[in-house]
């Protein structure tokens, strides 16, 4: 039996598993769980997956998600193909702004996988930010003053009269309305305590986070901008260089992360999935929140 390593990549967020194969993901996943719940993103090389493979591997994780905004592939729509070809430059980048997958859904996911196909020889990477640490960091006043707070998340950056559909940041990511929740307004707690670790972190995002519940955007925004800016500081984040064959799990429930848009000019393709969550658990939920929270997570994990 091979023996399973896993290293960290900083003292509190993300590690590199070595040792698992993820053909066979059923006996992974219980290391997988933990390493997550421990973790928040873990990574493991040398992965050679099919696009069934990876859908195989992400159910034995939890069931899952078909997003919505973004058409999957035509012959798998559960995986998106991440792909910026090298004649598309001057673009932007899917996931090149600091966020939390589909924070704006009434159950946003639990967790994503990223497996890398083909990559630039230099750049590509991807940055990650522990919001544990973002909301522990915090002042106690300012903790007091956002516990019992919800803010408005939307599917547009701008709010439900966003981009059209024929919004896209390169030919492969198909921008579509496939699901009338994404254009609703969403409350979600900006601080939401994670159902499997207990832990409260902060949930709020300047690509779906609109403003706080019960104040306008103009009210809202010198708070949320002071907030985007510290949960993204530099001690809370790791930054992974890619290899072909690397896969990347990671908790959305209590990560930011943001994909580097440094390599134009060059093919880079990876094949993403989506893991099923739960609505997010509010500090001081009832034992009852916090109980269906709790099973949902088991069965998303």
């Amino acid at each position: 039996m091979t023996q399973v390593d896993i290293r960290p990549l900083t003292p509190d967020l993300a590690a590199e598993i070595h040792g698992l194969d993820l053909r066979r993901p059923e006996a992974a996943v219980p290391t997988i769980r933990e390493a997550i719940a421990r973790y928040g993103v873990i990574f493991l090389r040398d992965q050679e997956l099919t696009i069934d493979q990876l859908l195989a591997a992400t159910a034995a994780v939890g069931p899952v998600l078909r997003v919505p905004f973004v058409k999957g592939m035509d012959s798998h729509p559960d995986v998106i193909a991440v792909l910026k070809e090298a004649d598309e430059k001057r673009i932007s980048t899917f996931g090149g702004t600091w966020h939390s997958d589909f924070s704006f859904l009434p159950q946003p996911p639990s967790l994503t996988l990223l497996y890398a196909s083909e990559l630039p020889p230099v750049g590509g990477d991807t940055l990650w930010a522990n919001q544990y640490a973002a909301y522990e960091n915090l002042s106690p006043g300012l903790q007091r003053l956002l516990d019992p707070l919800q803010a408005v998340h939307t599917g547009w950056p701008h709010g439900t009269n966003g981009p059209g559909a024929d919004a896209a940041v390169s030919r492969s990511i198909r921008m579509v309305r496939n699901d009338p929740a994404a254009d609703r307004e969403e409350l979600h707690p900006v601080v939401r305590v994670h159902p499997v670790t207990g832990r409260k972190a902060l949930f709020v995002n300047p690509v779906y986070t609109q403003r706080f519940a019960d104040m306008t955007a103009a009210e809202s925004k010198p708070l949320l901008d002071y907030l985007h800016q510290h949960c993204t500081r530099p001690e809370f984040t790791c930054r992974w260089r890619w290899q072909p064959g690397t896969l990347a799990i990671w908790d959305n429930r209590c990560t930011l992360h943001l994909a580097i848009n440094d390599y134009d000019g060059v093919r880079r393709l990876l094949y993403r999935t989506t893991v099923a969550g739960e609505r997010p658990i509010p500090v001081g939920a009832t034992r009852g929140q916090a109980t269906h929270g709790q099973e949902s997570a088991r069965q998303a994990s």
